[in-house]
């Protein structure tokens, strides 16, 4: 697949590497010399250097046999990302997407507009960071989690800490205690992330310390096994969100939304919070001051609020700042991290979940990179892996037997299988029919071998 990416911002870069590494062609285009060599010196990746919207230049790119146009150029103006997609897809390329920071351009009228024009997909990642931090506080017993079907098939991140009931365990074993205290709990464990690294398990892998549980499991049967985990769930009424950001403003918008009792904003800008306190709805209450501050926190009474969210610009200041609040009781605490190599750190410093744009818009992007029979696909925190959710087509691989007979991936697992109104966790004998929607767990470099399967 030929794919271009104009902007070698943060979310192209990490964009470059990750397609690159998938076996797709991947030129880039920017007009910052130093931003083309510091991608130059880590990703095997053809560059351009030049104005992106220039015709010109997207010729060069090779763009009448571009697969996917991707703009996400951070620094300009993002009419720029738009006018290169469009001058893309003018050009020949099959598809175009383009980051955008204006969410009024995502309204329904707006989108079928600039479909008309040619535009696949706008994204803006600030708005989906926001919604990703709201999907957390719905989980608050998950480190993170994914829903399909409405919830009915979910899929949650558990920490292991060191006095886990798990620790002597295996994953057979542990399957085995849930089922004779809870035999209403259906799952499966589909990756164990450790030290980094992710596991597809057996039944024989053990669990260690610090381990995070990737499981699947029905709506019904998640009370049971956030009980077995001792994980309980936090009922969020007070949010004290940390940066006035542009993410910390849609979470108070949405939170104000839903009426919880009480969401505070805090900003070290004395200017920037006359002007949250004139845009933000009234239940939203804004103090000035420094996030650093331990003093300051405690005077603004955050032992009492049951949520802190730090999402100010600065990645050392939210993840400090979410460990100070976890050590003055706050139950649950999400921190905003841009730089991927301290992500890691994070949640072993304690932060409860982790949000990285970066992550949030390779999960929308890749999706382009697959066959129309993926509904959707997700990274998530902590690990490599994608979550995929497939639609079977009829006369697919997948569909010609039970799943222990079919050659699948080794460095995938098949979760759960939602079939018209009903939802079951996969395993052995299931044998999955056309137009099952399939929930699938997948190292990267299986990725392709299981979208094959399915088409």
């Amino acid at each position: 697949m030929k794919i271009i990416i104009e902007g070698a911002g943060q979310v192209g870069s990490h964009l470059a590497k990750l397609l690159s590494a998938e076996g797709s062609e991947v030129t880039v285009i920017d007009s910052d010399a130093e931003r083309i060599r510091t991608l130059m010196s880590t990703a095997d990746v053809a560059t351009i250097l030049g104005q992106p919207s220039k015709i010109e230049l997207l010729t060069e790119a090779g763009c009448a046999r571009a697969d996917l146009f991707i703009a996400v150029n951070p620094m300009m103006n993002q009419s720029v990302n738009i006018v290169s997609a469009l001058l893309a897809k003018r050009l020949g390329a099959k598809r175009v997407i383009a980051r955008i920071d204006e969410e009024s351009y995502l309204a329904p009228e707006n989108k079928l507009l600039f479909k008309d024009m040619g535009m696949d997909m706008m994204f803006f990642p600030e708005k989906s960071a926001s919604e990703e931090i709201l999907d957390m506080l719905r989980h608050s017993a998950a480190t993170d989690s994914m829903d399909f079907a409405r919830g009915k098939l979910q899929l949650a991140v558990f920490k292991l800490e060191d006095d886990s009931p798990l620790l002597d365990m295996n994953v057979k074993e542990f399957a085995h205690a849930v089922k004779e205290t809870h035999p209403e709990a259906e799952f499966r464990i589909v990756a164990i992330s450790r030290g980094g690294k992710t596991i597809i398990p057996t039944f024989d892998t053990p669990f260690k310390d610090h381990d995070y549980l990737y499981v699947i499991t029905l709506r019904d049967g998640m009370p049971a096994l956030t009980q077995f985990l001792g994980k309980d769930k936090v009922e969020v009424r007070r949010v004290m969100i940390l940066g006035g950001s542009e993410i910390g403003q849609m979470v108070a918008t949405r939170l104000a939304a839903q009426k919880i009792d009480d969401i505070k904003i805090i900003d070290i800008n004395q200017q920037h919070c006359r002007k949250l306190s004139e845009i933000l709805p009234d239940q939203v209450s804004v103090a000035n001051g420094d996030v650093r501050n331990t003093d300051f926190l405690q005077e603004e009474d955050i032992r009492s609020y049951q949520a802190v969210l730090a999402v100010t610009g600065n990645d050392e200041t939210n993840i400090l700042s979410c460990v100070v609040a976890k050590k003055l009781g706050v139950p649950r605490v999400i921190a905003q991290v841009e730089n991927l190599e301290y992500v890691r750190l994070a949640e072993e410093m304690g932060v409860d979940s982790v949000v990285n744009k970066k992550l949030t818009t390779a999960s929308r992007i890749f999706k382009f990179t697959l066959s129309d029979k993926v509904r959707s696909v997700r990274y998530m925190s902590g690990t490599d892996a994608e979550v995929l959710e497939y639609t079977a087509a009829p006369g697919s691989k997948i569909t010609k037997d039970i799943l222990k007979d079919v050659e699948f991936p080794s460095n995938a697992i098949i979760g759960g299988v939602i079939r018209g109104g009903d939802t079951f966790i996969a395993v052995g004998h299931t044998h999955i029919e056309p137009y099952d929607r399939v929930a699938v767990f997948a190292l990267p470099d299986a990725v392709k071998d299981v979208d094959k399967l399915f088409r």
